[in-house]
């Protein structure tokens, strides 16, 4: 037996990185997934690589900001696999300015994308988590799902650069523990992780010519200067940026059954940086 075996999992921003690496360390323990991702092609790949070595797995693509995406991410899953036990809010990027030079548009953005999308997908799936629970305590069962919501050590301690990034990924531990106790009556942990440097496409090193990933028709600046990754690298504790799948794990962590007794909390994925 795998300790998720039976589980359905729904990880948003699941076709690339650290959503990817969710998404299939989650199927290695028996989980059935539900991926996603904002362009179809990397969604689908992922769901195919869980299926290809024996897992249950479908995409349900496109951006998490859009009207009506949330229920039919949470439809899908319990339209195909019957429920839903664990759901990781991990979708997101970054468009970095200055306050003085940051538009309207950019801070819109990132509350768009890292708060207010976790919040509609949360809300899509409180109806089914409410039925299932009472099912259950009426047959005096007690079975635990899983929220866990991705943050960043920029939303616990700031960040230069990043105002609207840092205050979307604030707000999302405030909502992380607001539903702990509006949901802990269903059973449900909604915990948290921040992560510090993990190596993805929107941390890699610039080149010659930094690189741009399109997000909803906007083409945004992904990647760090490498003088600025050594000078994180020589701040962690542990000497050098995290893996996507060290950052799954970090994730892992909140949606196994050893976290049945863990609510409301926030653990730093960073190797030891902080603020």
């Amino acid at each position: 037996m795998r300790k998720l075996d039976g589980k359905i999992a729904l990880v948003t921003g699941s076709g690339r990185g650290i959503g990817r690496a969710i998404a299939l360390k989650l199927a290695s323990e028996g989980a059935s997934v539900v991926v996603n991702d904002i362009d179809d092609a990397p969604g689908d790949a992922v769901a195919a690589e869980i299926k290809a070595v024996g897992g249950r797995a479908i995409s349900i693509n496109g951006s998490v900001s859009d009207a009506g995406f949330a229920d039919r991410f949470v439809g899908a899953a319990v339209e195909t696999f019957g429920g839903l036990d664990i759901l990781v809010n991990n979708a997101g990027y970054t468009w970095d300015a200055t306050i003085q030079k940051m538009t309207d548009e950019q801070f819109q953005a990132m509350l768009d994308v890292h708060l207010v999308a976790p919040f509609r997908i949360l809300r899509a799936a409180s109806e089914p988590i409410r039925v299932m629970a009472k099912k259950e305590a009426e047959a005096g069962r007690e079975v635990f799902r899983k929220v866990v919501n991705i943050s960043s050590i920029a939303g616990l301690y700031g960040n230069a650069g990043q105002a609207s990034y840092s205050s979307a990924k604030a707000s999302l531990v405030g909502l992380t523990r607001t539903l702990c106790k509006e949901w802990g009556r269903y059973k449900v942990n909604v915990n948290c992780v921040a992560f510090g440097l993990i190596n993805t496409r929107l941390t890699q090193p610039i080149e010659s010519q930094q690189k741009t990933i399109d997000v909803a028709g906007r083409d945004i600046k992904v990647g760090v200067q490498q003088q600025m990754l050594d000078n994180m690298a020589r701040m962690i504790p542990l000497g050098r940026s995290g893996t996507p799948e060290e950052a799954a794990d970090a994730v892992y962590l909140f949606c196994s059954p050893e976290s049945n007794y863990i609510s409301g909390q926030v653990v730093v994925c960073s190797g030891g940086l902080s603020g």
